[in-house]
């Protein structure tokens, strides 16, 4: 680490901390919905994403006159991998799924680690109970955690039951009728330390009832949505009802707080089904997914599936300016943000960008909760003139799965602030075949003594991978990797330390999970 970063980590420790307002919960919807499976946990720069509200999260960086405290950076080995592992998580599937088949998933594992103090990325892993399929989601929240928390939990029932078929619907709906148990929708896949909203699980179940009441009146259900126009409607649906919750009376004020938190925080969400037909990828912001490709000679590359929806997309800006008047395109994306304020081009929530001026006014004014408690303040961005200016719908990506198709990462944007995409199926490629991978170099480029030192960078690169998971690896490599592509152990230590006023200063939440396919299942597939 510099001794620059190092100046100022002594010099700076102001900051905020956001704090919830929710007590962690390990309950998730009632049983006659889902089947829950807890499992055991093993345990570079400053992100530029905004908050919602406007502010930049520099707040400590630009305190002036704030007290020196010496800070201890001398984690030991076992103290980072505790950090590092704290939620790891590993999934194993069999090879068949005892339908009509290999199973296309074989395993998948995950990691976080959190910059902001609570983590506001959220992730999700669930088989389809009613169809065949799974879904991995990762949501990354910006405003604070509420929406990524709320989205993560109801996405996935909204897409399984849009890919339900009507015979399935009037089941589920029969059951609730006349109050017998309802067939499960998901089998879970959670994390000891994954949260849930118990206190509003009876409303995200009345919810979820109307949506599917409404495809049943509908007389084009039929046998349910393909898994693209699902992961469409679902994600819009859902953003629907989001923003409603919001405005009318509910049960408490524990309840109706969470859903304003929700609709006036936001989140980016990926989502992948991974079925029969293939991969579907739908993505709202800057979360990404990736697939890793091995070649017949046994070369890796990356292949994307998504496209980040941030100023750096051209088609994406083009697609907002179409959006609002003429006049407007040089005030709509300002210093590649949305109207000056907000990095991702779609999000859910964030209805701040979403509603009326007088809507927002007449919710935050006319409700009976504690705004500042909340941390919520009447806020309108600038130029603010013809809304929406945002929208959660997903660009869907489809992706029929091939021999040499070995895995899939999904991560938060805080894994690509440090890494590649290129970078990232590397590090999954040599942590899976246990292979070195070498970048070639011209020995035109380099001295007789700088390729020697290349020669020892690279020795010392080729030691066993420390984790047994993929995930964890890559975040290890995306914290510690220093300038030289070495891992800097000094490095690491140095930044998992950080105080929770500072880590986010330097450093994004991130988010990561690694699917790995099965070959067998595309050979039969093909």
């Amino acid at each position: 680490m510099s001794g620059y970063l190092c100046s100022r980590l002594l010099l700076y420790t102001g900051g905020r901390h956001l704090t919830s307002f929710f007590a962690p919960s390990q309950h998730v919807l009632p049983d006659k919905l889902c089947r829950t499976y807890p499992l055991p946990c093993h345990a570079r720069s400053f992100s530029s994403r905004s908050r919602s509200d406007g502010s930049s999260g520099q707040e400590g960086e630009n305190t002036l006159h704030a007290p020196r405290r010496e800070l201890d950076f001398q984690l030991s080995r076992l103290q980072i991998n505790a950090v590092l592992r704290a939620n790891e998580q590993s999934v194993r599937f069999p090879e068949f799924d005892g339908r009509s088949g290999p199973s296309p998933v074989l395993r998948f594992e995950s990691n976080q680690l959190s910059a902001n103090t609570p983590l506001e990325d959220r992730r999700s892993s669930a088989s389809c109970l009613q169809t065949r399929g799974m879904l991995f989601g990762m949501f990354d929240g910006h405003g604070g955690h509420a929406c990524a928390q709320a989205v993560s939990e109801r996405l996935p029932y909204y897409i399984a039951v849009s890919m339900m078929s009507e015979s399935v619907l009037e089941d589920l709906e029969a059951a609730m009728e006349t109050l017998r148990p309802v067939p499960p929708i998901l089998q879970w896949y959670k994390h000891r330390n994954d949260y849930n909203y118990r206190e509003s699980a009876a409303l995200y179940v009345n919810h979820l009832r109307v949506y599917w009441q409404e495809l049943l009146a509908s007389e084009e259900h039929g046998d349910g949505m393909r898994p693209t126009d699902a992961l469409i409607y679902a994600f819009q649906r859902l953003d629907t009802d989001l923003s409603l919750e919001a405005q009318v009376p509910l049960a408490n004020d524990l309840m109706r707080n969470t859903a304003i938190q929700a609709a006036f925080a936001g989140c980016t969400a990926c989502v992948a089904h991974v079925g029969p037909e293939g991969v579907h990828v739908a993505n709202a912001g800057d979360c990404r997914a990736v697939l890793g490709v091995q070649e017949h000679d046994g070369s890796w590359s990356a292949l994307p599936l998504t496209q980040d929806h941030n100023a750096a997309n051209v088609t994406e800006v083009e697609r907002i300016w179409q959006q609002h008047p003429a006049s407007e395109r040089h005030s709509v994306i300002v210093d590649d943000r949305l109207l000056g304020v907000l990095m991702p081009l779609r999000a859910f929530g964030d209805v701040r960008f979403k509603w009326s001026r007088e809507l927002q006014q007449s919710v935050l004014e006319n409700g009976d909760s504690d705004l500042e408690a909340l941390n919520l303040h009447q806020y309108a961005p600038p130029n603010y003139l013809t809304p929406p200016y945002l929208e959660a719908t997903p660009e869907v990506t489809y992706h029929r799965l091939r021999p040499q198709d070995r895995f899939l990462v999904l991560a938060s944007d805080g894994l690509w602030d440090e890494m590649t995409s290129d970078e990232a199926v590397r590090l999954v490629a040599e942590h899976l075949t246990g292979i070195h991978l070498q970048a070639p170099v011209s020995a035109s480029q380099l001295n007789l003594g700088q390729m020697h030192q290349l020669l020892l960078q690279r020795r010392a690169r080729a030691t066993p991978a420390l984790d047994l998971n993929g995930a964890t690896h890559l975040i290890r490599h995306a914290l510690g990797t220093n300038e030289y592509a070495e891992m800097d152990q000094e490095r690491l230590a140095t930044i998992l330390a950080l105080p929770s006023d500072l880590a986010r200063m330097y450093r994004d939440d991130i988010t990561v999970t690694v699917i790995y396919f099965n070959p067998n299942f595309s050979k039969t597939a093909n």
